[in-house]
């Protein structure tokens, strides 16, 4: 079986999938020193804290290293968070593609056979979401994950892929 794709525009949390992918800050800031924004935030409001306390365990990540935790209360058997972004806050074509691949190399390992991802390394990460959902699906396309992948476009972000 071939990852079936679909990119879809809407909420990360309201997609029929066993696992979703959280595009995290390599916790060189303690998570319960930052603001609640973006789609961290989104699930902490959704979700609890409990994601978060279970992620911090593991320390610093590297730059593309993806983790799986619970999901709180969210309906999701998992949430697989990436480290998406540099020591500098930014992100790079290299850095999504290792967080694709890595959280896809996970779902495999775990069992997961669908999956929700947002744009990684859009927005705060610098990158533009059309050049953004470019390189997800390329490196989707790479994968031997035999799963759904569903790539989420946030509603605003779906104006600059126009």
């Amino acid at each position: 079986m071939r990852t079936r794709v679909d990119v879809v525009v809407g909420d990360l949390l309201e997609q029929d999938v066993e696992v979703i992918v959280n595009a995290w800050n390599r916790n060189f800031i303690p998570w319960w020193l930052l603001l609640p924004q973006g789609v961290s935030g989104a699930i902490k409001r959704a979700g609890g804290y409990a994601p978060f306390r279970e992620l911090s365990k593991h320390g610093l990540l590297a730059a593309g290293a993806a983790i799986a935790t619970g999901a709180g209360r969210l309906p999701f058997r998992a949430i697989v968070h990436v480290a998406g972004l540099s020591a500098f806050w930014t992100s790079s074509e290299t850095i999504v593609r290792a967080c694709v691949r890595n959280a896809l190399d996970l779902a495999t390992a775990n069992g997961y056979r669908s999956m929700a991802f947002p744009l990684i390394g859009a927005g705060t990460g610098g990158l533009t979401p059309s050049r953004v959902q470019e390189v997800m699906l390329d490196e989707i396309s790479r994968s031997s994950y035999a799963g759904r992948v569903v790539v989420v476009v946030f509603p605003n972000a779906s104006r600059d892929l126009e």
